[in-house]
C-alpha cells in the first residue's frame, strides 16, 4: 500500500531578481520592485511530499525524524538567512522562487533515499507558491 507524507519547513532568505542577460531597463520591467539593487527577503515555506509503502512494523512511510534531520542538514542549513544570489547554484541563474524550488527538489531527490520524492512546493508569499515534481512530470 502506497501512502504520501507531506512535511512543511520554514526558512528566511533574501534575493535580488536580476539577469545579466538583460539591460537595466529590461530587468526593471521584468522584475519590478524585486529588482531592487539591495535585494529583499521572504519567509519561505517549503513543503516536501514523499511516498512509499507503509511499513507494516512501524506504520509509517518514513520516520519524520529522519526527514526532519535531512531537511535541516541539507536544505535549511544551506538556505536559511542567506542571500540566494551569493550561492553557487545561482551564479548563472536568477534566484527566482521557481529556480529555488527546483534546486531544493534536486537536493532532496539526489540524497534522500528513505522514501520516494513526489514533489516540492515552495510558498514565497501568501499569494505565490511554486511546485516542482521533477523532469519526468514535465513530459506528461
Amino acid at each position: 500500500m502506497k501512502a504520501h507524507l507531506s512535511r512543511r519547513y520554514l526558512f528566511s532568505a533574501s534575493h535580488r531578481l536580476h539577469s545579466e542577460a538583460m539591460s537595466e531597463a529590461e530587468n526593471h520591467a521584468t522584475y519590478g520592485k524585486c529588482n531592487n539593487p539591495f535585494g529583499h527577503g521572504h519567509n519561505y515555506i517549503v513543503e516536501v511530499t514523499v511516498s512509499g509503502p507503509v511499513d507494516e512494523r512501524t506504520g509509517m512511510v518514513c520516520n519524520l525524524a529522519d526527514l526532519d534531520s535531512f531537511m535541516e542538514r541539507e536544505v535549511l542549513a544551506r538556505y536559511d538567512h542567506e542571500n540566494l544570489n551569493c550561492l553557487p547554484e545561482f551564479a548563472q541563474q536568477v534566484p527566482t522562487t521557481e529556480n529555488l524550488c527546483m534546486s531544493i527538489y534536486e537536493i532532496v531527490n539526489r540524497s534522500f533515499s528513505l522514501a520516494h520524492l513526489e514533489r516540492v512546493r515552495l510558498e514565497e508569499t501568501m499569494m505565490n507558491s511554486f511546485e516542482y515534481a521533477g523532469q519526468d512530470q514535465l513530459r506528461r
